[in-house]
């Protein structure tokens, strides 16, 4: 079966429609937007992130004006630089970090949720991007910027390190700090980017080399590349980076750089469907993406005789799982700019056979062909409502596809720039910087 390729027209619709969760889900009195559209649901500081970003993509598409989106800015900006930063376990942030769950209403802590470094780092990545993009001599646009820097060199990456050279995940004022640190490679590449330039508590150069030494290099279906199961890791910290032709010692050993790398990972996800190695529905060329995403469970149901395991909101994987037959269109829409020749005919694919799963916020966030309620759910499961981590990542990587605006912002950010060179990154738009 083939699949004509998404129009500009219909790419445009569907970047317009996904951006509308920021639009109208934001608290509008302090900027703080929810992790999903599920009643009572908590703000997601990545979300939060997230949206700063998407705010940008939404002036120069026309979604929604320069002031506007400057307002709303500062309105989250002014939020987070006057909230409580304390010991506190109802703070809403401590050592220049934030808790990963805020009340949306009060911005304090909740769900007993950790101060999360990576989760701050694409909420200060947000920041940064629109005090690189706001950047007219005007009394609202300066005070942005200005705000966003203090918010950057306020983290303590120092004491994040909690004594050793690899990041910790993160700290609870009730326990001290988490027993995980940012190791094997994931979406923390950003984080150790951004904690290299801090002018104020740097990261040493070598907690960055010490993080590559996790890596772990495989060979999925005859295709060789830095493995990480879920396909987020291979997209978060490229919305912002632009990795074209730059390399870092890993990667100049390995003769790629870490876009060829994410346009592996994109094929290995179409091969495993491809290959169905658990017989599950609906999977094929044009229906993958095995990510982080809400799912049907936990449930165990039989299905064909068969006795399956479903699960609720987890980090899936592949090859060795955990899939139980979830798929998340934003998975493969935020692969657009490694492998459009594959991702736009999925989109399409998705649209025409899953249209129950477009609404007003485009793409909900997964669906499950395999776990059905008897013979009136013929297409099987499907999410409800929208996640803030879905709907960014699918705005800014359309935009990245479409005329990469991120990606050229990102390469006027002193510190990403620094951070990179810090790293080891050398070659490609990076020369022009040494």
């Amino acid at each position: 079966m083939s699949h004509p390729a998404m129009s500009d027209r219909a790419l445009n619709k569907l970047q317009r429609d996904t951006f509308g969760y920021f639009l109208k889900e934001t608290n509008p009195a302090n900027g703080l937007v929810p992790d999903n559209t599920r009643e009572d649901a908590p703000c997601s500081i990545t979300a939060v992130g997230l949206a700063l970003a998407c705010y940008v993509v939404g002036v120069e598409r026309g979604f929604i004006t320069r002031a506007e989106a400057i307002r709303r800015t500062l309105t989250c900006l002014r939020f987070f630089r006057d909230s409580p930063h304390s010991e506190e376990p109802d703070a809403t942030g401590y050592k220049g970090f934030y808790y990963h769950f805020l009340d949306m209403r009060t911005g304090r802590r909740v769900w007993n949720s950790e101060l999360s470094t990576i989760d701050t780092t694409f909420l200060l990545a947000g920041a940064l991007l629109a005090s690189t993009y706001f950047d007219r001599e005007t009394k609202d646009e300066r005070e942005l910027r200005s705000i966003a820097d203090a918010l950057y060199v306020q983290a303590d990456w120092q004491w994040a390190q909690n004594g050793a050279l690899k990041v910790s995940h993160g700290w609870k004022p009730e326990s001290g700090f988490l027993k995980y640190r940012w190791e094997g490679y994931s979406e923390a590449i950003l984080l150790y980017v951004l904690g290299l330039d801090s002018p104020t508590h740097p990261l040493p150069a070598d907690s960055y080399s010490a993080w590559a030494k996790t890596y772990r290099w495989k060979k999925l279906y005859g295709i060789e590349f830095l493995y990480a199961g879920p396909l987020f890791i291979h997209q978060l910290s490229h919305a912002w980076i632009d990795f074209r032709g730059i390399q870092d010692d890993f990667m100049r050993e390995k003769g790629i750089d870490y876009f060829e790398n994410s346009r592996r990972a994109t094929y290995v996800q179409q091969a495993y469907a491809i290959r169905n190695p658990r017989k599950l529905k609906g999977y094929g060329e044009y229906c993958w993406g095995i990510t982080a995403s809400d799912g049907p469970g936990p449930a165990t149901r039989k299905i064909d005789d068969v006795e399956h395991r479903f699960y609720d909101y987890r980090a899936r994987s592949i090859p060795y799982g955990p899939d139980d037959g979830t798929l998340a269109p934003w998975a493969a829409v935020s692969s657009l700019p490694f492998a459009p020749e594959i991702v736009l005919p999925t989109i399409q694919h998705f649209d025409e056979a899953y249209p129950q799963m477009m609404s007003k916020y485009g793409f909900k966030c997964s669906f499950n062909p395999t776990f059905r309620n008897g013979s009136r759910n013929k297409q099987g499961w499907h999410s409800k409502g929208y996640y803030g981590l879905d709907q960014g990542p699918i705005v800014l990587m359309i935009e990245n596809y479409r005329s990469g605006l991120i990606w050229r912002l990102m390469r006027q950010c002193p510190y990403i720039v620094r951070g990179l060179l810090r790293a080891g990154f050398i070659g490609g738009w990076l020369n022009t910087h040494e």
